[in-house]
């Protein structure tokens, strides 16, 4: 009971006050150009650039669909998909390997050299490295 009391003592009170004076119309100003850094952010995604850090999921994903590319014969699509795998996880030799290889088929020997460097560097003593030596020494021959 003495909750309904408090209760009724309150919705009393706040209808005993006079109401708040109306906010005031705000003076008009001349229209300017909205300064850039108080916009809100970009909503569209898409336009912004992508921002890499180290994410190795990320980079595993994007080998397996540039291989998923490679089978389908799109080149370009594939050498996207390992480049940005690159971006993610630079220590990925595999990525770097099969970046090399799609670019050999483009025939843009240089960044088929840049990226089968990258792999020896990163797996020197793997099972193909006398192999990929071989097609290196032979894009710079």
């Amino acid at each position: 009971m003495s909750r309904w009391c408090i209760a009724l003592i309150l919705a009393a009170t706040a209808l005993a006050q006079p109401p708040a004076a109306p906010p005031k119309a705000p003076e008009k100003q001349e229209a300017q150009a909205p300064d850039p850094s108080q916009l809100p952010p970009e909503e569209d995604t898409d336009l912004k650039p992508e921002e890499y850090s180290f994410n190795p999921v990320k980079s595993k994903r994007d080998v397996e669909v540039g291989k998923q590319q490679l089978k389908k014969g799109n080149l370009k699509g594939a050498a996207s998909r390992f480049t940005t795998a690159t971006k993610w996880n630079d220590a990925n030799a595999e990525a770097w390997l099969l970046l090399g290889e799609v670019e050999e088929k483009r025939e843009n020997h240089k960044a088929a050299r840049a990226a089968w460097e990258k792999y020896l560097q990163l797996a020197p003593t793997a099972k193909n490295a006398g192999e990929v030596k071989k097609r290196l020494e032979k894009l710079k021959g």
